[in-house]
């Protein structure tokens, strides 16, 4: 008999949390890099994000996470932008920013921790 091990597609919840490098190359300028930072506690997610350069963290709301989604709302100089993430796998995320003016496409790779 073939054993064929297949690498597990859909990431187990919980790996969504953690701190999650993101480039958004068609943002404005000091808005395409930065980090999104995804957290549960007392059995809610929560979402923050922040921008290169900058230790301010601008808290997201609304946020939903569902298997490999997650979805949340900022407030980014007065215009609401909604953020839908997938998991393509346990270090990588795809999704969009949506806003007034159009979507931008968005990419995270994962931090890993530092031993």
């Amino acid at each position: 008999a073939i054993y064929a091990v297949t690498a597990q597609t859909t990431p187990q919840k919980g790996n969504l949390t953690g701190k999650w490098k993101f480039e958004a190359p068609y943002a404005p300028e000091g808005y395409n890099t930065g980090s999104i930072e995804i957290s549960f506690a007392e059995n809610k997610y929560s979402t923050a994000i922040s921008m290169t350069g900058s230790d301010y963290k601008i808290p997201g709301d609304k946020t939903k996470v569902e298997n490999d989604t997650v979805s949340f709302l900022v407030i980014i100089e007065g215009n609401e932008i909604a953020i839908s993430l997938k998991a393509e796998s346990d270090v990588k995320m795809t999704g969009k920013a949506v806003y007034l003016e159009g979507e931008i496409p968005l990419t995270l790779t994962k931090e890993l921790q530092q031993k």
